[in-house]
């Protein structure tokens, strides 16, 4: 199993335990696991993300597909956007969400205010520049 596959595994044992609290880096962190069908194999993940949710509307959370800094996107995003809808679960409930990507000053907003929350994704964003740019989903419950 790779190291980061072996992390998730983890991470999302971890979550399930505890209410979807974690330790480690993401301690305190809000996080959530996406579930999310593959595009081509149909195969079902669970991917362990954080995410900034909205000010007002607590059945919308933005996900950040930061893939830490790489210069390509994460499986898990262009699988959601490609199927359009996947599976939020926030401490103890599962949920099916509508996907959205923001785009223009809407994205740029919603990622500053992470990167202010958690300057890791300002790091991101600096180590992607030039490459791409990170994209910012929308999930809001259906």
């Amino acid at each position: 199993m790779s190291e980061t596959l072996d992390w998730n595994a983890q991470t999302i044992a971890q979550f399930r335990a505890n209410e979807g609290r974690v330790g480690g880096v993401f301690e305190g962190a809000p996080l959530v696991l996406l579930h999310h069908r593959g595009r081509t194999s149909g195969r079902e993940y669970v991917t362990p993300v954080m995410y900034l949710p909205h000010e007002t509307e607590p059945d919308i959370i933005y996900v950040f597909a930061t893939k830490g800094g790489a210069p390509t996107n994460p499986d898990w995003y262009r699988n959601l956007t490609a199927i359009g809808d996947g599976g939020v679960e926030r401490g103890t409930e599962i949920y099916t969400a509508m996907v959205r990507e923001l785009t223009g000053a809407e994205r740029d907003r919603i990622y500053a205010e992470q990167a202010r929350r958690y300057p890791g994704f300002a790091e991101y964003a600096q180590q992607t520049a030039g490459v791409r740019t990170i994209p910012v989903l929308e999930l809001r419950r259906a």
